[in-house]
Order: structure tokens, then sequence, then C-alpha cells
């Protein structure tokens, strides 16, 4: 019997088969050292995200105390002078510091765009900082961004919501006590979806449940189509309206009557 079993042995060494249990074995160390290597990686790439962000809300507190908390206070809860900034999102310190309102120079009407005191990696600690605080409207994506939407929808809903301050082509206007809304030409689209996202100054907060997200990207198309296509009908005057139309026929074109007017007289003597 016992040379029986060591012949089979024998056998199955001489044909190459391996113990049946083998594979599955195999495929169980397989597995585990896969899971494991996948369990390392995530873990350490995790760890490394969690760090910088971190660091850059770290660097975003310190920039806040030598520059805002004057006004906002130690921790953005507000004072006299400043806003309570809990909950006013990632996007309104991008747009307020990004076109240079913020810091303010003097306490006015309301605060003016002026050159931008920080860097773009400045901001976006500011940005972070402010946004870790509270929940708010985020940085808009660059895919609400790239120009690709509906020019007829994003129009229709300028002229709605927008216009009435803004001027339908965009080019401003005043409002009252000092107060105005300004020209939008020129500006960045992602600073114009966020000033419709944080409602800036004296302007009313269009968020996601009264402007959805794809229409304020039709918005931002339709205005930047607005700066970029030439004016069909001649010389713009501002694009300020009858107001500046009314005042160019009255000083020029009445002018120019009077002028013949008086020519004719004198040749008549």
């Amino acid at each position: 019997m016992g040379i029986d079993s060591t012949s089979s042995a024998n056998r199955r060494k001489r044909s190459g088969r391996r113990h049946p249990l083998a594979s599955v074995a195999l495929v169980l160390v397989g597995l585990v050292t896969t899971g494991g290597a996948y369990a390392l990686f995530t873990s350490t790439a995790t760890a490394e995200t969690s760090v910088v962000s971190q660091q850059t809300i770290e660097e975003g507190q310190a920039l806040f105390a030598a520059n805002c908390a004057t006004c906002h206070g130690m921790n953005a809860e507000g004072t006299e002078d400043g806003v309570s900034l809990h909950g006013v999102g990632a996007a309104a310190v991008d747009f307020q510091v990004g076109t240079g309102r913020m810091p303010m120079a003097i306490q006015g009407p309301q605060a003016e765009k002026k050159p931008v005191q920080f860097t773009d990696a400045q901001i976006a600690a500011l940005a972070a900082y402010v946004a870790s605080l509270a929940p708010g409207p985020a940085i808009p994506d660059e895919s609400l961004l790239n120009g690709e939407a509906d020019l007829a929808n994003g129009g229709e809903l300028f002229r709605i919501n927008c216009a009435m301050c803004h001027n339908v082509a965009g080019a401003g206007g005043a409002l009252t006590e000092g107060k105005y809304a300004p020209a939008l030409h020129g500006v960045e689209s992602k600073h114009i979806y966020e000033a419709m996202a944080t409602g800036p100054q004296n302007m009313p907060v269009f968020n996601d449940m009264n402007i959805s997200p794809q229409d304020k990207a039709d918005i931002v198309s339709y205005l930047k189509y607005l700066e970029e296509s030439p004016s069909v009908g001649g010389f713009t005057l501002g694009s300020l309206g009858p107001v500046s139309e009314g005042l160019f026929i009255w000083i020029f074109g009445l002018g120019a009557i009077v002028g013949v007017t008086v020519w004719i007289a004198a040749r008549a003597n």
C-alpha cells in the first residue's frame, strides 16, 4: 500500500499536475495582495490631500488675520465695520478679493473695483479658509464657463432679471444713495457667475432655486457674446440707451441746425 501511494505521488509529479486547491490559494493570495496595495495607496493619497487642504486653510487664516480681521473679526464673525462671513462661501471671497473690491481702501456707499492686492494662490487660500467656516456657494466649475450655452435663453434671463440695473447692453447704471450697478464688459466669466450666486453690494442673490447653474452659464455666455460682437446700429454712445442718444441729438443735432441757420442769415446779409 505504501508503495502504491509513493508511485501515485511520483506519477503526479511527472505529469506536472498541481493540487486542486492550488488555484484557489493562488487567487486568494492575489486578491489579498491587490486589495492591500489599493487600500495603502488610497489611504496615503487621502492623507496627502487632507494635509494639503488643511495647510491651505491655515495659510488663508493667517492672511485673513493680517488683512481682513480688522473689519470682519478674528473669526470672521463680523463687527460694526464689516459683515459676518460665515456662510458666504468661497465664491464670495473669490469675487470680492479677486476683483480688488476687498480689502476696502475707505468706507463708502459700496466697494469699488480696484487693482487686485493678492496673488491667485493667496486668494484661493482665503477662499478655502472662509469656506471652511460654514457651507456656502463654491467657485464655479470651468464646465459652466466654457461659453457653450444657450445665448437666446441667456439673453432673455438677463433682460428679465438684470437689465433694470445693468442696462440691456450690460453697460451699467446709477442707483440711489451714491450706489451704482457696474458695467459688465471686461469682467471675467467666473466673477459674473459668482456675483449672481452671492449677491455682492446691492445685487440680490440668485441662488440655484431662482436661476439654475446652467441658466447662470447661459447669462454669462450671452454677456460675453455682447462684449465680442460689434454694434450693428453704428456708434453705441456708451450703450446707455435713450439718455445718451437724446443728449447727442440735443447737443449736436440742434447745434448743427442753429449753426446752419446762422450761416444762412449771415449769407443773406
